[in-house]
């Protein structure tokens, strides 16, 4: 066998091993290497793991109306709000002109989600006056219009609002006494800052109550001038405190919303959709491995170990990249998994007619392999433009299980090509430099 086919083979094998070893279940912990591990797992959506499916709805009064660029922008705020909660792979899409549809894959706690992205997030300091406030307590400001104003509730003048904050600077911190989380700000320099400074400097003595979406979460009484940055105490935990920094840093939703359907989906039917996945991609992979070394012998065979490997690199790329697996990713790896053996099947084919023709079957394997490129070349390239299309137009309506199949499909077709033309032609050529193979029966003529 000549050195350059033995290393080869060699670094397949290596790739092989590596492949198989991220893609087995058993690595869903993570990878060890010495003291450090390196997160490596198979991210499911919420067809599989299940999680939260929230639907969100304008709250308007009677008269009011919203328009395009207002639910565009709260869908902006919404989809910021979500990516801070740190779901893998959520969906935030349109539907209608007043909806919004968000799906959370694996929330365990569904309340503080609908929390930290489903409230309007308004912050305001208002001037209290010599009226004590309690936290839970609502009040009217005068952000809102007479038609919002509840007529039993006292009412506010508003001094500044979270428009007003430097963005990013609401953080949690903790109370050095109490070991408490507080939440820390800073307004913008120039007017704001100046505004409150001013305001802080004539009132001492005063309430200032801080509101969020018109309930009190705290109100202090001025002890000194605040020179543009403070902190909000409240009887928070942890997570209230990171659901109303996760609304300051993303701002205030333009059009109030209201959930109108929430609904967690269980683990017990994404369950049932893997393992029935799973039987299906074990028929299917035995079926075309049947079909390949039935018709095409000893080429069949080694299609099949390609085949193999070509699944171990699919799976180990779908934990690397990582791609989010949802029962339309599942359907297009599936679809993949047949595609893969296209390659083979067009070189083979080649091969036998060049058998046929008389030439050595080192010269048809040769003339297989670079005669069929061309046909391969180009079927794959127009699955991975309509994958492109696919994935583009889904990106742009919201349709996260069409971008599912077009990423798992275009993946596959990418590593399809690799095996065939490298993994299977290093096999055929192993197989005729270290074995006298002169019947022609073995490859299928």
């Amino acid at each position: 066998m000549e050195r350059q086919t033995i290393l080869s083979l060699l670094g397949i094998s290596l790739l092989a091993l590596a492949a198989i070893f991220i893609a087995m279940p058993h690595q869903e912990d993570g990878i060890h290497v010495g003291t450090n591990v390196y997160p490596v797992t198979y991210h499911r959506g919420l067809d599989l793991q299940g999680g939260l499916r929230v639907l969100l709805e304008a709250d308007l009064q009677p008269g009011q109306s919203v328009d395009d660029d207002q639910m565009e922008a709260a869908l902006t705020i919404i989809e910021r709000r979500v990516n801070g909660l740190g779901v893998s792979e959520p969906l935030v899409q349109r539907v209608g002109d007043r909806r919004i549809l968000v799906e959370l894959p694996g929330v365990e706690n569904p309340d503080q989600a609908v929390a930290a992205f489903g409230n309007t997030g308004l912050l305001e300091f208002v001037d209290a006056g010599s009226t004590p406030l309690e936290p839970g307590q609502r009040v009217n400001t005068s952000q809102q219009t007479p038609e919002q104003q509840d007529p039993s509730l006292p009412t506010f003048e508003t001094i500044l609002t979270g428009a007003d904050l430097k963005p990013g600077s609401a953080v949690v911190q903790y109370d050095q006494q109490t070991n408490q989380p507080i939440i820390g700000f800073a307004f913008k320099d120039g007017a704001p800052a100046d505004k409150l400074r001013e305001y802080t400097r004539q009132n001492i003595g005063s309430f200032m109550a801080i509101t969020v979406d018109k309930e009190v979460i705290s109100a202090p009484v001025i002890q000194s001038e605040i020179p543009g940055e403070g902190i909000i105490q409240g009887s928070f935990t942890i997570e209230e405190a990171e659901a109303i920094v996760l609304q300051l840093k993303y701002g205030a939703l333009p059009v109030p919303l209201k959930v109108i359907e929430n609904r967690t989906v269980g683990a017990t039917l994404g369950t049932d959709s893997v393992q029935k996945s799973l039987i299906a991609g074990g028929i299917g992979l035995a079926a075309v491995a049947l079909f390949m070394v039935l018709y095409y012998r000893l080429p069949g065979v080694l299609a099949v170990l390609a085949l193999i490997i070509y699944t171990a690199l699919t799976l180990s790329l779908f934990k690397l990249v990582p791609v989010t697996l949802t029962l339309a990713g599942i359907a297009g790896f599936l679809l993949s998994v047949g595609m893969a053996v296209d390659a083979n099947i067009l070189i083979f084919e080649r091969m036998k007619e060049e058998l046929r023709a008389g030439k050595s079957l080192r010269g048809a394997m040769r003339a297989g392999f670079d005669r069929a490129w061309p046909s391969i070349r180009d079927s794959n390239a127009s699955t991975l433009i309509t994958c492109a299309i696919l994935f583009l137009f889904g990106a742009n309506f919201g349709a996260s299980i069409v971008q599912g199949f077009a990423l798992t499909l275009a993946l596959g077709v990418l590593v399809s090509l690799f095996t065939a033309i490298t993994i299977t032609r290093t096999f055929l050529l192993a197989v005729m430099q270290s074995a006298s193979v002169e019947n022609r029966w073995w490859f299928g003529v």
